[in-house]
């Protein structure tokens, strides 16, 4: 048995700030970059828009490199731009509000002078969604930053978006609380980040991703309006509001609160692995856990690549299984695990689980063995999606072949990292190595080469990073018919096109 603490142990932030955004590795290296356009037909922030925004309390950043950091995010298209001289804000401030008052100024103000506005927090996304591609002004709302209202009663917290995972998490904690979402980005990641992007924490296939948890809105819309959105267990008052502008990334509305239901501390958990011949045999394995009725927090399969890389086990498929909450159903659903992995082998579950909880945090570093040579350029990028049980095992099957078939690529591998009853999400990593004017070149073929498969396959092509730039030229054939709706959504709520504009194909 595993401690009751152990699958929760905190995030280690290291040298980085609690509470503030962080650079990434290659940034805060004093990597190479230049200050040149990125994008074309740019809209700049006139001087009287930065004027009226600090007349209307916003703190606004308009000196070049203070701009150029406060952007930056973890997306790998960001590294390999600015590591080649073509990282450049020019033109852009960065508006920083501390008030839902203040960030309705900011959309008005930028509104009337028709000035595209792009909302950020803790820019610790990985597809480039809150970068400025056609100029004027970053709203950053690091600064609403308050938690507002508990709810022991229903178990419901009402946040600002600005709110820091770990602070976040401590702060529940310390009254008994949790609501069991710790993805990757856990400490340098957003409560409003969080629903923005759609993301999903490493235990959800117990407490479920973010849309599941978002019990309420409150929403800045495009014409500085403010609206509220759920608040109940459930209804049937037309469509679910809350789901227009979860996963929105700031393309229909600025988010300015938060509510979510929360879980109860546990105070039992249990871990099991085993090792399976085949990748495909562990994904059975993993179907029939969840569709007997079992749903424990981690249910993370990884093929013989990343099961050498990340546990010593390169001969085989490690599935991990952990699990926490009241006794007698944890021991319930590991009933049901050891039924279903009774043929699989055995193995020591507390050294595999020891070792997933010192890296599952490790962002931005390569894996060992993978390390770049003198006068290479090294690329590492994952991309996650989610598709049926029936296609799964056919899926990983032609995306890594597919990412191995580009000259350059050094690895292709994918671990199982969310599961559901009808289907589950894979998660991919990509290594190239290349030399350094290539980058660019190996990047787009991999994943051009991998979103065909999944498009053809009737995919989601995104499980939990969202869209942002990198994906914004598959969202119409992903969504087929269905992006027109999107584009007359947005239309409706944002005729000029202000809000984020050139992300969903749009």
């Amino acid at each position: 048995m595993i401690s009751k603490e152990a699958i929760r142990r905190g995030y280690n932030r290291g040298d980085y700030q609690v509470g503030a955004p962080t650079q990434p590795k290659f940034a805060r290296a004093g990597a190479p970059v230049a200050t040149g356009q990125r994008f074309e037909n740019t809209v700049p922030a006139p001087d009287e828009v930065v004027e009226k925004l600090r007349a209307a309390g916003l703190e606004v950043v308009t000196d070049p490199t203070k701009v150029r950091d406060g952007v930056r995010d973890w997306w790998a298209g960001t590294m390999i731009a600015e590591t080649d001289g073509r990282g450049g804000t020019d033109g852009v401030v960065v508006a920083k509000a501390g008030t839902v008052e203040e960030v309705q100024e900011a959309v008005r103000i930028t509104r009337g002078a028709g000035v595209p506005l792009t909302v950020s927090a803790a820019r610790s996304n990985v597809t480039g969604s809150a970068l400025p591609v056609h100029g004027g002004v970053v709203l950053d709302v690091c600064g609403l930053d308050r938690i507002l209202d508990l709810d022991e009663t229903s178990q419901i917290v009402s946040a600002e978006p600005g709110v820091f995972g770990d602070v976040f998490e401590t702060w529940l904690q310390e009254r008994g609380f949790t609501t069991g979402h710790w993805p990757s980005s856990f400490g340098i990641s957003t409560v409003g980040g969080w629903a923005a992007c759609r993301g999903a924490g490493q235990l959800s296939t117990r407490y479920g991703k973010i849309e599941d948890m978002v019990v309420g809105l409150d929403v800045v819309l495009p014409d500085g309006s403010l609206i509220t959105t759920g608040g109940n267990p459930r209804a049937a008052v037309g469509p679910d509001l809350n789901q227009v502008f979860v996963g929105s990334e700031g393309l229909l509305g600025v988010i300015v609160g938060v509510r979510l239901r929360l879980h109860r501390l546990p105070d039992y958990s249990r871990a099991l692995a085993f090792g399976f011949d085949t990748f495909a045999a562990g994904l059975e394995a993993c179907r029939q856990i969840l569709q007997r009725g079992a749903n424990p927090a981690v249910l993370r399969l990884y093929d013989n690549l990343e099961s050498g890389v990340q546990f010593g086990h390169g001969e085989t498929n490690v599935l991990l299984i952990a699990d926490e909450g009241d006794q007698p159903l944890v021991d319930a659903v590991m009933t049901v695990t050891e039924q279903v992995c009774a043929a699989a082998q055995p193995l020591d579950q507390d050294a595999i689980l020891e070792k997933w909880l010192d890296t599952r945090y490790l962002t931005g570093k390569s894996a060992e063995g993978f390390k770049p040579t003198e006068g290479k350029g090294f690329v590492a990028d994952t991309l996650e999606m989610a598709a049926r049980w029936a296609d799964l095992p056919q899926i990983y099957d032609e995306v890594v072949a597919a990412i191995n078939s580009v000259e350059g690529t050094l690895a292709g591998s994918a671990h199982q990292s969310h599961a559901y009853v009808d289907g589950a999400c894979l998660y991919f990593s990509l290594r190239g190595e290349v030399n350094l004017e290539h980058r660019q070149d190996w990047y787009d073929q991999v994943w051009k080469a991998v979103n065909e498969i999944l498009i053809a396959k009737g995919s989601a092509i995104s499980h939990h990073h969202g869209v942002g730039l990198l994906r914004s030229p598959y969202v119409g054939q992903a969504l087929g018919e269905g992006h027109r709706v999107l584009a007359a959504t947005k239309a409706a709520l944002d005729p000029k096109g202000l809000f984020n504009p050139g992300k969903f194909g749009l």
